[in-house]
This record gives C-alpha cells, structure tokens and sequence, in this order.
C-alpha cells in the first residue's frame, strides 16, 4: 500500500516541526527565561541592595 505524495510531504512538514521545537525553539526559550530571571533580580538588587540574610 503507497501512500499519495500530499500524505509524505505532510508527514516530513510535522517531523520538521517537532525536531525544531525540539531541538532548537525549547531549548533557546528555556535559556531566555532564565538569563532574562536572573537579569530581573540582578537589576532589583542594584536599586534594592543585597540580600539581608536575617
């Protein structure tokens, strides 16, 4: 059984998707959300000062 040409170039469109959420859009989004975290706190701590540690 052969699938139509149009059902295969869909199937290779939706692993190329995954494979670039995968691989590159999570992981780069993760990193962003972290650094602009720490970014955030470092910041505050400048107009705020640093931690107390009472």
């Amino acid at each position: 059984m052969q699938q139509p040409s149009d059902a295969i170039a869909v199937k290779r469109q939706e692993r190329f998707a995954f494979l670039l959420l995968t691989v590159v859009i999570f992981p780069l989004a993760t990193v962003l959300i972290v650094a602009g975290y720490g970014f955030l706190v470092w910041i505050w701590q400048m107009f705020a000062g640093p931690p107390s540690g009472t």
